[in-house]
């Protein structure tokens, strides 16, 4: 199935995100949500802000509490709109995301005249990346990029400012305000950026993890952005990337053993092609499934995992959730 060039970017934040949310909320007949209640869709109408910044604040602070259906749809209630609303307000004021969450949840008041300086550079530096971008200016991005991650860290620059800027560069060239060199000019300059940080990812010795995009799957930012939070976590890993055939997936698991393999794809039907040869691989070692493609149904097909958030949150989960991590915590 072709691919417009419109939804890369999308695609790109959307990457480890499960279609539970986003392909069948949108084509499948699903439960009325009921009085109150609203899906996700909805949501982003009535409050303008994006999916995927709506996932990233329900996982990274709470400030989202969604009740579920019986077929596991995210259904969100009055209050939930409420919390959107007033940290949308708090955040343009200069607050923090976290700074803001941690008073809406403690229904506290921002004191006048205090906004977070690290929130302002934050807000300037991520629009000087946005201007140099766009102008195809590459050292003045890439000195955009110094200053953030000079301030903050890693895993605060990739999920507070670079993916949601791809999701809006998507959003841009949708709406013609961006060309097709623009998009290609940030994409692959943040790509570098990206492999530059994933430096020696493979060694070390904690939990492994083996990274792929399936059979003619091309795009791989969201994939190496998880790859990238995932080793901050001390984990290995081994990076296959884009057009991996499943059999040398699993040749290289026996190779490295690692502790779960995560394969990508914005096409189901790319994971149900090599159904087969994805449920053979999950008997040798616990599979994940990621990107648009995949779905509960590919997932029940394959006998593997959606991973449903966005790439920093799901390497979180991953390692909290390892067994070997668990038993680390246990320890006196």
């Amino acid at each position: 199935m072709p691919i417009l060039l419109s939804r890369v970017c999308t695609v790109i934040v959307d990457c480890l995100y499960s279609t539970d949310v986003n392909e069948q909320e949108r084509h499948q007949a699903t439960p009325d949500p009921g009085p109150g209640y609203v899906r996700i869709g909805e949501l982003t109408k009535r409050t303008g802000v994006s999916p995927e910044l709506l996932r990233a604040w329900e996982q990274r602070y709470g400030l989202l509490q969604p009740t579920r259906t019986p077929g596991g749809f995210r259904l969100y209630s009055a209050g939930d709109e409420a919390r959107v609303q007033r940290m949308q307000s708090l955040v343009s004021g200069g607050l923090a995301a976290a700074q803001a969450a941690r008073l809406i949840l403690s229904d506290g008041e921002p004191v006048p005249g205090t906004v977070s300086a690290s929130a302002t550079i934050l807000d300037e530096e991520a629009a000087n990346l946005t201007a140099s971008l766009d102008r195809l200016d590459e050292q003045a991005a890439n000195s955009a990029l110094d200053r953030l991650f000079s301030a903050y860290t890693v895993e605060t620059v990739l999920q507070d400012v670079v993916l949601p800027y791809l999701h809006r560069l998507g959003e841009r060239w949708e709406a013609g305000e961006v060309s097709v060199a623009q998009e290609h000019f940030a994409s692959n300059l943040l790509r570098g950026r990206l492999l530059g940080l994933a430096q020696g990812w493979g060694q070390g010795q904690g939990p492994g993890a083996i990274l792929a995009c399936l059979p003619g799957e091309h795009h791989e930012l969201g994939l190496l952005v998880f790859g990238v939070a995932l080793r901050r976590r001390g984990w290995r890993i081994t990076y296959l990337g884009t057009d991996s055939p499943i059999g040398a997936v699993a040749d290289t698991a026996r190779s490295v053993l690692p502790a779960v393999v995560v394969l990508l794809s914005i096409n189901p039907d790319n994971f149900l092609d090599h159904a087969r040869e994805i449920k053979k691989l999950a008997k040798q070692v616990p599979v994940m499934i990621a990107g648009t493609g995949a779905t509960a149904e590919v997932a029940r097909q394959t006998q593997t995992r959606v991973l449903d958030q966005d790439p920093v949150s799901a390497a979180e989960t991953i390692d909290r959730d390892h067994p070997a991590r668990g038993e680390e915590r246990r320890r006196p």
